[in-house]
């Protein structure tokens, strides 16, 4: 049998869409934020969670982009610019839902970019870390104060965090990325920087009925994919269906863990075709887990005063 086609002790794998994950659950009266909403499994996953009657908060770089949202969503939908990237764009978003008093029953960290040729940096950090990691770092702890008591945060992460992990894992000395830049490992070093901040932040929330949970959610040809060499993209479309998801099966993994009644409670766990997977090591270990915390905590109090992060 392909692999692929196997499925879960829950009975979802592969295959199961996000439509069959929220086949039997109402989310009427739940209030969900969805970053990168505008675009690939973002939009498939506001699409569905709009099916199942919840009021998604979809949030794009700009408000132009959000709106782009709205044909494919429900009359409760509601658009918010957040550039992950810049500090004033994720205040005035959190200020904006601060103020109106939106209560949040979960987060869905989707938003990324991926494997840029070039090093590119923002405040002096290495974009994929700085828009991937810190900026959902900044978003979540913002919103903290409106989570409901039974609250899930789901963060994207993705098995680059293996397949393109440096050997000593988070580079805590080059969040620059000046130090022999690589697209595929700055990816990964982003990535795995998620899977941490979600273990760190079920940590936190230990003793609270409130969850936090990474996922994987498989390899999806959408515009991420964009900064891939041409022979690669031409490589993939002959394995196409043995490798890759469609978008329908992408956004299943993220949305089960932020809405499936069978995880109620489920917290700091790595999901994988809305099952349980294991990480690397590098994803398991605590110690680092809690200095990426501290150092991404310095890191977001730098620059969101207008300055440049620099390597310690």
């Amino acid at each position: 049998m392909d692999r692929f086609a196997k499925i879960g002790p829950n009975g979802l794998g592969f295959h199961t869409t996000a439509e069959e994950v929220t086949r039997s659950i109402d989310l009427t009266d739940k209030t969900i934020v969805v970053t990168g909403a505008n675009s690939g499994l973002g939009l498939e996953t506001v699409r569905v969670l709009s099916l199942r009657g919840a009021k998604v908060i979809g949030m794009a770089r700009t408000i132009e982009k959000a709106n782009s949202i709205k044909p494919i969503a429900n009359a409760l939908f509601m658009p918010l610019e957040c550039d992950l990237s810049e500090p004033s764009s994720i205040m005035r978003c959190t200020q904006t839902l601060i103020k109106s008093g939106t209560q949040i029953d979960s987060i869905i960290c989707n938003a990324g970019i991926m494997a840029l040729p070039q090093l590119q940096q923002k405040y002096g950090v290495e974009l994929q870390f700085l828009t991937n990691h810190i900026g959902h770092f900044m978003l979540v702890n913002q919103l903290m104060a409106l989570l409901t008591d039974e609250a899930r945060i789901t963060i994207v992460s993705s098995s680059a965090h293996k397949v393109f992990a440096y050997p000593d894992g988070i580079q805590f000395d080059n969040f620059s990325g000046f130090n022999k830049y690589n697209p595929q490992k700055a990816y990964g070093h982003s990535k795995l920087a998620n899977l941490l901040f979600s273990n760190e932040l079920a940590n936190r929330l230990n003793g609270s009925h409130q969850t936090a949970n990474a996922v994987h959610p498989g390899v999806i040809r959408t515009n991420l994919l964009r900064h891939y060499n041409p022979i690669l993209k031409y490589g993939a479309v002959l394995v196409e269906k043995l490798l890759f998801k469609n978008v329908h099966q992408g956004a299943a993994t993220q949305i089960y863990a932020s809405t499936h009644p069978d995880i109620k409670g489920v917290s700091g766990k790595y999901f994988s075709n809305c099952n349980p997977k294991s990480t690397s090591r590098h994803g398991e270990d605590q110690m680092m887990g809690k200095r990426l915390w501290e150092f991404s905590e310095k890191i977001a109090k730098t620059i969101s005063q207008g300055t440049d992060w620099e390597d310690q």
